[in-house]
């Protein structure tokens, strides 16, 4: 292949991307494929990115076109673009919005087509047929307003991602301010939250820690109406409350809590997707809390967890505004797809090596912990049923005196010990002489817990996956996780994100793994730190014979 230039990117016809971080041009290349490019690693020198048509889709939702696109590979790629690619990115991006959502006058809702063909062939789909109605002209045809979402759903899967515009309802106005008396939001909050208003609906992306909170609050001020804000538990629902009351004009008054404690709807109301996801006689009753005011905004925190019955019900509410909060768009069922299509395209996506430069969230220094089972463990494991595997190399009882060895080495420092199974996590309370809180623990218990903990009155908390989202601990420094749900690589993520909260002292977080080696755990944990190892977090491997005698910092360093 002949070289052309001495740019930072070598773009290849399997339509990856490798970008060289060292190099002079790297943070402009950088942002010019953010748009349209997914970051799938980033070690230490070469950042692999893959373009994607869900992607490209994403970048013309956001006002980019495929000119831009072709400008940006052929501008920073090293060697000449393979002609293949350039020409599958125009067809691509060529096929996003020659369908359109459009609101007729004196026929509601319609599906307006750019091109005949096209439409014809999507009315023929056996899907997609179903949710149109009459044809009105040889480029418009009646969509039943009800299906608005669906049909967004199905024109992706079938390749022709429709442009909605068809607008949203103001819903029932309710004043919010912002309160900057004595803060004021961070560029990329503001960023973000006018990248999402200009857009209507979307998805914004930042770390854990980066205050996303925040940029929901900017949204509610800036649509000055009622909101409704679905949130993964109660305890992280009463977060957002106190946030709110603090940040905005908002009073205790104006916002109710909808959970399995308390049925209020207000002005604002927090609901948990567990109470809306709750079935009474076989049917999803307090789904009718969609229907319940004329909202003029939804936001939907960690969208990323986004149930199945809320996805079916998010379907319904394409004429509100929606925005969706996460730290990683990964979904484990790879429904990212609608994620783009019901909630909306990415509108904001922050770095999380970008934000800590910043000095916005904690730096983390992420290491994992090998652990040999003993002889008796080892042959347990060898004899387990496949389905038992995992969970028994996983609550090794040789993983107790490590866990006791790393908070040797922390002493001092709070610290979290996160896992999966409640029988390993009970252990590890008594062995440690520390709370657990788990499902089962009433949200009173754990907000003591969690205030004990803040106060650094507890210096050790022994928690389940109820702490994984949402959890505003920011003197945690310190995480040992045990076990882990499989190879979730989003549950990775936001255990990390528990301490990424800056320091008072400016020091570092500290991110454990502790894991037991020739298993099922091992090959779990290398999944599990696929998303953090795109984010550029590297892990550093150590023996526990290791940690056991001599400091991890003599340990080597791998990847």
């Amino acid at each position: 292949m002949e070289r052309v230039t001495d740019g930072p990117l070598i773009v290849q016809s399997d339509k990856t991307l490798l970008l060289e971080v060292d190099h002079p041009d790297a943070a402009a290349a950088r942002a010019a494929i953010a748009p349209f490019a997914e970051l799938e690693r980033a070690p230490e020198h070469v950042h692999t990115y893959r373009v994607t048509p869900l992607a490209l889709w994403n970048a013309r939702a956001a006002g980019h076109d495929a000119e831009q696109v072709v400008d940006a590979l052929v501008t920073y790629s090293r060697y000449a673009v393979p002609q293949p690619l350039l020409m599958d990115v125009v067809d691509t991006m060529g096929r996003f919005g020659r369908l359109q959502l459009v609101k007729h006058p004196a026929h509601g809702l319609t599906l307006v087509s750019l091109d005949q063909a096209v439409l014809v062939e999507v009315m023929r789909n056996k899907k997609v047929a179903p949710m149109l109605g009459a044809r009105i002209d040889d480029d418009t045809v009646i969509v039943h307003p009800s299906e608005r979402g669906r049909l967004k759903q199905v024109l992706l899967k079938v390749g022709w991602p429709a442009e909605d515009l068809a607008g949203y309802v103001d819903g029932e106005a309710h004043a919010i301010e912002l309160a900057q008396d004595d803060w004021q939001l961070r560029d990329y909050q503001e960023m973000a939250a006018d990248s999402f208003w200009a857009g209507g609906s979307g998805v914004v992306v930042l770390p854990c820690g980066a205050g996303k909170t925040m940029v929901g609050a900017a949204a509610m001020a800036k649509a000055g109406a009622t909101t409704l804000i679905l949130v993964t538990n109660t305890v992280a629902g009463r977060q957002w409350k106190r946030e709110l009351i603090a940040r905005t004009s908002l009073t205790e008054e104006e916002i109710g809590e909808y959970s399995g404690e308390r049925k209020e709807i207000r002005p604002v109301t927090i609901a948990t997707y567990q109470v809306m996801t709750r079935k009474s006689k076989g049917e999803y009753r307090n789904l009718d809390l969609f229907d319940s005011r004329d909202w003029g905004l939804i936001i939907y925190d960690e969208v990323h967890l986004l149930p199945a019955p809320v996805f079916r019900m998010t379907a319904d509410l394409q004429s509100r505004r929606r925005l969706g909060l996460t730290a990683t768009l990964v979904r484990e069922d790879g429904r990212e797809g609608d994620v783009f299509s019901l909630i909306g395209p990415k509108r904001y996506d922050a770095p999380w090596k970008d934000i800590e430069a910043q000095g916005w969230i904690a730096p983390a220094d992420c290491v994992e912990v090998r652990v040999t089972l003993t002889d008796e463990e080892r042959l347990q494991y060898a004899v387990a049923e496949p389905e038992e595997k995992y969970k028994l190399c996983s609550t090794a009882h040789t993983k107790v005196n490590v866990v006791k060895a790393i908070l040797d080495k922390h002493r001092g420092q709070q610290t979290l010990i996160i896992g999966a199974y409640i029988d390993q996590l009970e252990e590890l309370g008594r062995e440690l002489d520390s709370p657990v809180i788990q499902g089962s623990t009433k949200n009173k218990e754990r907000e003591v817990l969690f205030d004990r903990f803040r106060s650094g009155e507890l210096q050790t908390l022994v928690v389940s996956k109820v702490a994984n989202f949402s959890i505003d601990l920011p003197e945690a420094s310190v995480a040992v996780q045990v076990s882990g749900t499989f190879g979730s690589r989003q549950e990775e993520a936001q255990r990390l994100g528990r301490l990424l909260r800056p320091k008072r002292d400016g020091g570092q977080a500290h991110f454990y793994s502790v894991v037991s080696r020739d298993t099922l755990d091992a090959d779990y944990a290398a999944h599990r730190q696929r998303f953090l190892a795109e984010q550029g977090y590297a892990y550093r491997i150590t023996d526990a014979d290791d940690l056991l005698g001599p400091t991890i910092g003599d340990a080597t360093s791998t990847d």
